[in-house]
């Protein structure tokens, strides 16, 4: 499997063109180093406010990209199996999430596994990252079945959509700022644009993210604020981008690539990075932490992508092979 993140992106659409797809896997791996740098407790733990502040971002770039490259021009047969390999990985990594963090000191873990908390976490409250999968199953059934609807205009749609979104927010399955940006994405990609027309790179951006770094009140998502965050970072970031030495570049769009796996496997080691605590406490500033920490996520989460390829088990997961590259 191409372990882009999510897995229904697909690189090989004829509408998206080869420097935007590089775009989008820059900002994937952007996105995924900042999501496993901060759920390294010990080091976000020394950070709080600007944990706060990457919170504000991190995640709805990841759902807004997932809006925008989300495939409904497809068979019902088609998008299925989009479906089934999302939720596969999520059935067995959720369920090992919930069943550790009963033994585990995990951050928000439960302290007594019975079949009705496994139940509540599994389908109503996910636990840890994985989260983000559930998300994107609900918000893309409702996304497929709204737009296969006949005779609806884009904008009825999109109405029709909002709605599904704001019963989800009601029933509590998803959080409405969540889906606000997964919604947002949809709205890009059925308004015809290209995601670099509709964020377009400045230098500028990093002057404004200075100034609104100065008002912590808007480190929220679901805040003003917090939109025009998101949308000065990813455009802060395109200005980088062409400048970046070609060893950088090519790093990134790699981790990019394969951001499907960082994000499945880091985990795992983020509580193994937990033994470097107690023999780095001389560092307080903690960025020796990090900096053993992060690669060690990285390459860990890589490495069992390729064991998986190995013992054939990944067709059995995501439906093909991981293929890191």
């Amino acid at each position: 499997m191409s372990t882009s993140t999510p897995p229904f992106i697909d690189k090989n659409s004829t509408t998206l063109s080869t420097t935007r797809i590089e775009a989008l896997d820059y900002l994937k791996c952007l996105f995924v180093l900042l999501m496993v740098a901060f759920h390294l407790a010990y080091f976000a733990d020394g950070y709080p406010l600007l944990k706060q502040w990457v919170y504000t971002f991190h995640m709805p770039g990841f759902l807004l990209i997932s809006g925008y490259l989300m495939r409904v021009d497809k068979t019902l047969h088609q998008f299925s199996r989009t479906l089934l390999w999302l939720a596969v990985p999520y059935l067995i990594l959720e369920s090992s999430y919930i069943t550790l963090s009963a033994f585990m000191p995990v951050r928000d873990g439960i302290e007594q596994l019975t079949l009705s908390t496994f139940a509540d976490k599994f389908f109503l409250h996910p636990l840890g990252p994985y989260w983000y999968l559930h998300t994107l199953i609900l918000c893309g059934i409702g996304y497929f079945i709204v737009w296969k609807g006949r005779n609806y205009s884009t904008i009825s749609r999109l109405i029709l959509l909002g709605f599904y979104f704001a019963g989800l927010s009601f029933v509590q399955l998803v959080a409405w700022d969540v889906s606000l940006y997964f919604f947002l994405g949809v709205v890009i990609r059925q308004s015809k644009l290209s995601f670099l027309q509709a964020f377009r790179p400045s230098w500028l951006a990093f002057i404004a993210l200075l100034w609104l770094g100065c008002y912590p009140e808007t480190f929220h998502k679901g805040s003003l604020g917090g939109l025009i965050t998101v949308y000065l970072v990813i455009s802060a970031a395109l200005a980088v981008f062409p400048h970046l030495l070609p060893s950088i570049k090519r790093a990134a769009l790699f981790l990019g690539r394969n951001s499907l796996a960082l994000f499945l496997f880091s985990p795992i080691f983020t509580m193994v990075c937990k033994i470097f605590i107690p023999y780095l406490t001389f560092d307080s500033s903690r960025i020796l932490f990090l900096t053993l920490s992060l690669p060690l996520c990285i390459l860990g989460a890589l490495t069992v992508c390729r064991v998986l390829d190995a013992l054939h088990l990944s067709p059995w997961l995501f439906g093909r092979n991981c293929r890191c590259r």
